[in-house]
């Protein structure tokens, strides 16, 4: 039976990818990858391996997603062994889950290596802490931009402001002082401390500390992709103090 895996990359380090995604990697004869995969990675690949590019960027996509679906189907279709590289976690804001759902609807089984999310990595590069016991006991792991495509709005960060110890924001770059401006507005100090990690585990990665007063009024740059920590536990980093000094 034709089969495709769709893979969890992890973050920027490519050491941070599974053995088991590392093996697939090294047996397949097509790999489709994103744009912010470690591109050492592709290394492994064997040689006479198809390597195909279908990354996507903020306004510009190589492929549509119905493309890469089909892409995906067509190849494994072929007798190919397939694998489908994303960037951390399939499912974590992924397109993971409506491959597998095409794939499955026409006859192509699936199987799903997961893979270290940048919501969970990202701020452990720096030391940031999103659940310590005595501090903070709950996360929640939220998009900073929704599909419009969906018909309805489901994250409200003035609702959310209250709920949990920490928020954890993927793709937010765009709308962070609206997003600082709201959860301000349900409850929230200003004073609240924000971390935004920048290019987690690329040669190029940085932090930078704030907070939510200063981010509502556009006073930190968030470059695209960051992932945006916003809670009290941010504080406790080693590296915050340093980060913040004059």
């Amino acid at each position: 039976m034709a089969k495709v895996y769709i893979i969890g990359a992890g973050p920027g380090d490519p050491e941070l990818i599974t053995v088991k995604a590392i093996r697939l990697v090294e047996s397949a004869d097509v790999v489709v990858y994103d744009r912010l995969i470690p591109m050492n990675i592709l290394k492994h690949a064997k040689e006479g391996a198809e390597l195909i590019y279908v990354g996507k960027e903020p306004g510009r996509h190589v492929m549509e997603q119905g493309e890469i679906n089909e892409l995906l189907l067509r190849k494994a279709l072929e007798g190919k062994v397939v694998i489908r590289l994303h960037g951390g976690d399939p499912f974590i804001f992924g397109r993971g889950f409506e491959e597998c759902q095409y794939l499955i609807k026409n006859g192509v089984d699936c199987e799903v290596v997961p893979g270290v999310t940048s919501a969970i990595a990202a701020p452990e590069q720096y030391l940031v802490p999103i659940l310590l016991r005595g501090v903070s006991s709950s996360v929640a792991f939220v998009t900073g931009r929704e599909d419009p495509g969906k018909g309805f709005k489901e994250v409200d960060f003035r609702k959310l402001a209250g709920s949990v110890g920490t928020i954890v924001i993927l793709m937010g770059a765009s709308e962070a002082c609206r997003i600082a401006v709201e959860l301000i507005q349900g409850g929230l100090d200003s004073k609240t401390p924000v971390a935004v990690i920048t290019r987690a585990y690329m040669s190029d990665s940085k932090i930078q500390f704030t907070t939510l007063g200063e981010m509502a009024n556009c006073g930190i740059t968030v470059e695209n992709p960051s992932v945006i920590v916003v809670g009290k536990s941010v504080k406790l980093s080693p590296l915050y103090k340093d980060s913040t000094s004059p």
